[in-house]
């Protein structure tokens, strides 16, 4: 019988109960809030995983690029949307992969310029492009404010285009994720509604049509007072969690559902460190866990068997394929798991 022992390292491990876990948890909370689950599977790329976040079933998705749209739709997926924001040399290529697989591939953008460039590009293709318009809800990445007049002028620069329509706007409070405290939490997440409700409102108002309403970000969906006028949550790092949602208290290190096996590769006792066998290629440099988290460096050094921390032992450097695990001089009982 093979066990985890067997496997060559470094090696992503996936423990299926806490994703069914993860999925199940949001999917009962999309219902609670009455609306319909789109799960992004930027990080996973999995169709399993994707068929997991709709409880064994094919739904919609987002994706963050064509390739990974490509992909899903060539594995039965027929309801995509392609999350950022477009740009008109592109759609040759989103109308190919509907062409070709029968699938809904929808776009965002933000701005009457790429507005009139995707009515432009659009002329002429075999398959009708369906677009969001991308509402600024605090994060200020992307976006146009709900009640800037440019908003009424994206649509209709989008307007009378056969070959393209306006399905609806979409926003991502990413700004989220830089609190720790529920109360502001919940404050995003109303406001992100907020913003999207009041985008499609003001777009019906002047005769657009806008039946997608779309908000998400994994914090704001679990903190949401309700959802009312909003008819789909985008969240994503839910399926598999990590340190950085850890780390703020919206998830605990027992619901993340991937862990790195590695081996130790060496013991420098004069530096008083391990040497394993994944760096930055396996690990991330990601490091953004240690604004709420300071120990958790590049990540927590786990039991291979049970993923439970070793406290305090974390992976301190990272070169591309070594990892450095610093131990500092403690009595052997202070690393407990």
């Amino acid at each position: 019988m093979t066990t985890i022992f067997d496997l060559e390292t470094p090696c992503l491990l996936l423990d299926r109960s806490r994703l069914d876990r993860n999925t199940a948890m949001m999917l009962t909370r999309c219902r609670e809030l009455g609306v319909q689950l789109r799960p992004h599977v930027k990080t996973p790329k999995s169709i399993d995983i994707a068929r997991a976040a709709h409880a064994g079933e094919i739904g919609p998705i987002t994706v963050s690029t064509l390739r990974e749209a490509q992909h899903f739709a060539a594995h039965g997926y027929r309801d995509i949307l392609y999350a950022v924001g477009i740009v008109p040399a592109k759609l040759v290529r989103v109308d190919a992969i509907q062409r070709e697989t029968g699938a809904k591939v929808r776009v965002v953008l933000d701005s009457v310029a790429v507005a009139k460039g995707v009515a432009a590009a659009a002329s002429g293709l075999g398959t009708a492009i369906e677009v969001l318009i991308e509402i600024d809800s605090g994060e200020h990445r992307g976006g146009v404010a709900a009640d800037d007049p440019a908003l009424l002028e994206i649509a209709g620069a989008l307007q009378g285009i056969r070959e393209v329509s306006l399905a609806g706007v979409m926003t991502h409070a990413g700004h989220s994720y830089a609190t720790d405290v529920p109360e502001q939490l919940r404050a995003i997440a109303d406001h992100e509604r907020e913003c999207a409700v009041a985008a499609a409102q003001a777009l019906r108002g002047a005769g657009h049509a806008c039946a997608v309403v779309s908000v998400g970000s994994t914090p704001t969906i679990l903190h949401a007072t309700h959802l009312n006028g909003v008819t789909e949550a985008r969240c994503g790092v839910y399926l598999l969690w990590d340190l950085a949602q850890a780390s703020r208290g919206i998830c605990g290190t027992e619901d993340i559902a991937v862990t790195v096996l590695a081996t130790v590769i060496g013991h420098n006792r004069h530096g008083r460190s391990l040497l394993i066998d994944a760096g930055a290629l396996a690990l991330s440099k990601d490091i953004s866990a240690n604004t709420f988290m300071p120990s958790a460096a590049y990540g927590l050094v786990c039991d291979a068997k049970t993923a439970a921390p070793l406290q305090p032992l974390a992976v301190t450097q990272v070169h591309q394929e070594h990892g450095t695990v610093a131990v500092p001089d403690l009595p052997s009982a202070a690393y407990s798991a």
